[in-house]
């Protein structure tokens, strides 16, 4: 039988909405204050999810503790307290809204789990405003 295990987590980051081939005027029209150029910061929460079965011997889909350590190593290390733009190559060329960013944790942390097992990853970039990422 296939269970799923899920695991919270959460980073603070700061980031500016625009796209370099753009004037000003076109990124604040579509980014409005998300473009300021000062950047501005979230409170990231996210949720990662693994889908798999459950191993006979241990009773785990997969340990817990190691996927903490996945989430620290890949996402919490890499993304707390850093300013995305500048500081975190994959958004060297990428705009780093919540749909990019879920992504992004997701190839990560994809590489560090099972290929058996399915991964979600859940990025709440406010307590209202979240996305979701299967790898689809």
């Amino acid at each position: 039988m296939k269970v799923t295990i899920s695991r919270k987590a959460h980073f603070n980051a700061a980031h500016r909405l625009y796209r370099k081939d753009w004037s000003f005027e076109k990124n604040d029209a579509v980014f409005g204050k998300c473009n300021n150029a000062n950047y501005h910061g979230h409170n990231y929460e996210l949720i990662v999810s693994v889908t798999g079965l459950i191993d006979s011997e241990t009773g785990f889909v997969i340990d817990v503790k190691i996927l903490s350590e996945i989430i620290k190593e890949e996402v919490e290390v890499p993304f707390d307290h850093k300013n995305l733009n500048l500081d975190v190559p994959e958004f060297e060329n990428l705009n780093p809204t919540a749909e990019n960013i879920v992504v992004v944790i997701w190839d990560k942390i994809r590489k560090r789990i099972q290929t058996d097992f399915e991964l979600e990853v859940v990025l709440y970039e406010t307590p209202r405003n979240f996305v979701t990422y299967r790898g689809e």
